[in-house]
């Protein structure tokens, strides 16, 4: 279940007990990757991306931690990218022969090509030792940055901050929805999909407190999520065949016709998922972002009655 803001604490307490708690769950990741990389670098990447939610759900009551930590969990999830995109790659090419069955002696060969360059990769113990033991040192010095974190303890104001990192969130996804749509370029997408993300986690983190109830909602991110990462995974395979061709050792025909269902696929995930986008953020959110400041102002400000019961 994932972590969601408590009831009976202040924001400024709850978003460092947050923040501990993810970091913490990203440090067991990575003592774990000594021994199972693969699987535990991809899970202590998906605890960064929460930790990076969190930080800008806050960010308007703290600009400074928010820049200073923001780069530091980004540079850490960067550096632990690589066996994830190996992955991703494989899983493409799986997608793209259950897509175009036809092809699939030819998808099988790209496959096979790609599992050998990730085990060759991921074999290279002393680099990934050196990476994790990077990561681990900077996670734990964020560790003793949590406290650094300053936000006011007025219900109103710490209403007032969520409430604006949530409508920041949806702003940055409309946005990218319009670059998208009008620009259409590999980059518009990536960062169409790192907004949805942004925006889910958030969700996550409000929980019940959203307006209309967040089970629906939550379940339709994903979805449009999954679309946007396959369609990000296609631009990342299409731009490794056309700097490494040789590589895969395929004749020109043979590359023609990977274009070719490269291109059909991109096109039919750029659709579904700007649809999918409009129909979850093409809102006039004034109304719901007017509530939910209500609803975080009525929990924070009882928090504060009971702070002042119990001294």
């Amino acid at each position: 279940m994932s972590a969601r803001l408590d009831p009976n604490l202040a924001l400024a307490n709850d978003a460092m007990r947050l923040l501990r708690q993810d970091v913490h769950l990203a440090l067991d990741h990575l003592a774990r990757a000594h021994a199972e990389p693969e699987e535990h670098l991809h899970k202590c990447r998906r605890r960064l991306k929460a930790v990076r939610a969190l930080l800008r759900l806050v960010r308007p009551g703290d600009e400074t931690f928010f820049k200073a930590e923001n780069a530091r969990y980004r540079d850490v999830a960067a550096s632990l990218a690589g066996p994830r995109e190996a992955t991703a790659l494989i899983e493409t090419v799986d997608r793209l022969a259950e897509a175009h069955p036809h092809h699939a002696d030819l998808y099988a060969g790209l496959r096979a090509i790609l599992v050998e360059r990730r085990n060759a990769a991921m074999s290279d113990i002393a680099t990934f030792a050196s990476v994790i033991d990077a990561a681990t040192a900077t996670c734990r010095q964020g560790l003793l940055r949590v406290g650094a974190l300053s936000l006011p303890a007025d219900p109103n104001a710490s209403a007032a901050i969520v409430a604006r990192g949530v409508q920041t969130a949806i702003d940055r996804a409309k946005k990218a929805l319009t670059k998208a749509r009008s620009h259409g370029k590999e980059e518009d997408f990536h960062d169409l999909r790192k907004a949805v993300k942004v925006h889910a986690a958030q969700l996550d983190l409000v929980g019940k407190l959203w307006p209309g109830g967040d089970k629906a909602r939550r379940k339709a991110l994903d979805k449009l999520g999954g679309k946007l990462g396959d369609l990000n995974d296609l631009a990342v395979f299409g731009a490794l065949l056309s700097k490494d061709a040789e590589a895969f050792k395929l004749a020109p025909e043979a590359l023609r016709t990977i274009e070719k269902d490269l291109k059909r696929e991109a096109k039919r995930l750029r659709k579904e998922s700007l649809a999918g986008t409009a129909a979850l953020f093409e809102h006039d959110w004034k109304r719901k972002t007017a509530k939910l400041t209500e609803r975080l102002r009525l929990q924070f400000a009882a928090v504060s009655t009971t702070t002042l019961w119990a001294a």
